[in-house]
């Protein structure tokens, strides 16, 4: 099966087209000739996910799916939340957003966080949606070079390495996405 991820995240891609495997072709935006920037105005994951795959099926006609993931900490009341992505402004800087992230935890004994994940599918004219959440907690300092956006300070439970130290595969076993795309492969599989 052939289906386009409305994401501009290379990363993004690479884990997902790892977790699905060999039955999917994923085809990317620059694949479909979609170069412009997706909209993301909501205040929820699941808002802006289906924004993202609408867009695309209306000026693409493709069938596909989004997603938007959010980092909660609770030491912060749930921020940067939907926001994470741009956290510390635009342009969206990874390295800058954990440096605020770190910043506004300084002196914080309360580490507890959770990403969430919501893919939104747009397939046959019908509009699907599969969540994906993973516990852990805010390191106080970066480790680890693998994965992308705040895998360097996030720990997930039952780990003694944050998502940058483990491998891709041991990641997508048990992250928001990686949990929230198992729904997604078992749909499609069963459809």
């Amino acid at each position: 099966m052939k289906i386009c991820f409305a994401t501009n995240n290379p990363k993004k891609i690479e884990e997902v087209k790892a977790a699905l495997g060999s039955n999917f072709e994923i085809v990317s935006l620059q694949d479909i000739g979609c170069h412009e920037e997706l909209p993301e105005t909501g205040d929820t994951l699941e808002y802006n996910a289906f924004q993202k795959a609408r867009y695309v099926k209306e000026n693409f006609g493709v069938d596909c799916f989004a997603d938007d993931t959010g980092l909660e900490v609770d030491a912060l009341a749930g921020e940067p939340g939907v926001y994470s992505g741009r956290y510390a402004g635009e342009p969206r800087s990874d390295e800058r957003n954990i440096d605020l992230l770190l910043k506004k935890m300084e002196g914080t004994e309360l580490r507890s966080a959770r990403f969430k994940t919501v893919i939104a599918l747009l397939l046959d004219g019908q509009e699907y949606k599969f969540e994906g959440i993973a516990e852990g907690e805010i390191l106080p300092e970066r480790t680890g070079q693998g994965g992308f956006g705040y895998d360097p300070v996030f720990q997930p439970k039952g780990y003694s390495q944050s998502f940058a130290e483990i491998s891709m595969a041991a990641k997508n076993s048990i992250s928001h996405r990686g949990k929230a795309v198992q729904q997604l492969i078992t749909f499609l599989n069963h459809r």
